[in-house]
C-alpha cells in the first residue's frame, strides 16, 4: 500500500529509543523526512544520520520545546506531522508502594515528561501544522484507561488524551487531524532492561524480571498472548500519519495486543 508520504516532513519526540526510534526508521522508510528529538543522541539515532536529523532537547523543561521547533523548523521548512511520543514513569514513582508513597516532586516530575513537554511542542509546532493541515499523534498508554501502577503515570497520560480530543475539536475544521496510540505492554527497555519499569513491578511481586515477563501476558489477558513489539506501535503510528487514514481524528487507537485486566 502507498501511504503517500514521500516528501512530508515529521517531529518525532523521545526518538532516541524504543517505540520513538521505531517510529523514525518506520516514518523514514517511507520517505518522510524527520526530525527526532532527544534528550541523549543513542548510538542507534545516530546510525540514521542521512535519513532523519537528530536534534538534543530536554522537553521535561520549558526550553526544550522551544529549541525543538525552531531546528526542526530550519531543517524542514514546515511540518506536516507531529508525533509526541516522549514519556515515561519516573524516579520516585516506578518504586512507590502505591499514591501515598508518591511524593510532589514525583508528580510534578511525571507530569513535566508526559503531559507538558507534549503541551509545549504542540504550541511551537501549531501554526505550522495548521498550514499544513497537518496531523498530531501523541502516544499515550493503556494506563490512561485503568488503575494501572504507578497512578501519577496514567493520571498524566489520561490529561493527554483529553488534550488530543480537544485539539481534534478545536481545530478541526482548520484542517489539523489528533489522535493517540496507546501501547500495552512493549518489549522495550522499560520492560526488558534490569533497572526498567518491568523489573520493579517484578521485585514488588517477589519474582525474577524473567519469571514476570513470562507470566504478563496471561496475568493480564492480553489475548495474543505476547508483548506487542515496537515496530508494530511504529506501523500503526505510521498509517495514521498518512493520507489513507485521512478521515480519522479524535481518536484513541489500542496497540496492546487484547489486554483485560491489570498485573
Amino acid at each position: 500500500m502507498d501511504l503517500q508520504l514521500t516528501g512530508k516532513t515529521a517531529v518525532v519526540t523521545g526518538a532516541s529509543k524504543g517505540i520513538g526510534l521505531e517510529i523514525v526508521r518506520a516514518l523514514t522508510a517511507e520517505g518522510v523526512r524527520v526530525v527526532a528529538g532527544a534528550r541523549t543522541v543513542t548510538r542507534e539515532l545516530r546510525a540514521l544520520d542521512g535519513l532523519s536529523t537528530a536534534v538534543t532537547a530536554d522537553l521535561a523543561t520549558p526550553a526544550g520545546a522551544a529549541v525543538l521547533i525552531e531546528r526542526a523548523r530550519e531543517q524542514l521548512g514546515e511540518i506536516d506531522i507531529l508525533v509526541n511520543n516522549v514519556g515515561g514513569v519516573v524516579a520516585g514513582s516506578a518504586d512507590a508502594a502505591g499514591f501515598l508513597d508518591i511524593a510532589d516532586d514525583a508528580w510534578q516530575r511525571t507530569f513535566e515528561l508526559n503531559l507538558f513537554g507534549t503541551v509545549r511542542v504542540t504550541r511551537h509546532a501549531l501554526p505550522s501544522l495548521l498550514r499544513q493541515r497537518g496531523v498530531i499523534i501523541n502516544i499515550s498508554s493503556i494506563g490512561a484507561r485503568a488503575a494501572y501502577h504507578p497512578v501519577d503515570y496514567g493520571t498524566a497520560k489520561a490529561a493527554l488524551n483529553n488534550l488530543t480530543k480537544a485539539l481534534a475539536e478545536e481545530f478541526g475544521a482548520q484542517g489539523l487531524r489528533a489522535l493517540t496510540v496507546s501501547p500495552g505492554p512493549t518489549r522495550t527497555r522499560n520492560w526488558s532492561a534490569s533497572d526498567g519499569y518491568a523489573a520493579d513491578v517484578a521485585a514488588q511481586h517477589g519474582t525474577t524480571l524473567a519469571e514476570f515477563l513470562d507470566q504478563v501476558p496471561t496475568r493480564m489477558g492480553i489475548t495474543t498472548g505476547r508483548l506487542t513489539e515496537p515496530g508494530e506501535t511504529a506501523a500503526l503510528v505510521t498509517f495514521l500519519a498518512s493520507a489513507r487514514s485521512g478521515n480519522l481524528t479524535g481518536a484513541d487507537y489500542l496497540a496492546d495486543g487484547g489486554v483485560i485486566k491489570t498485573v
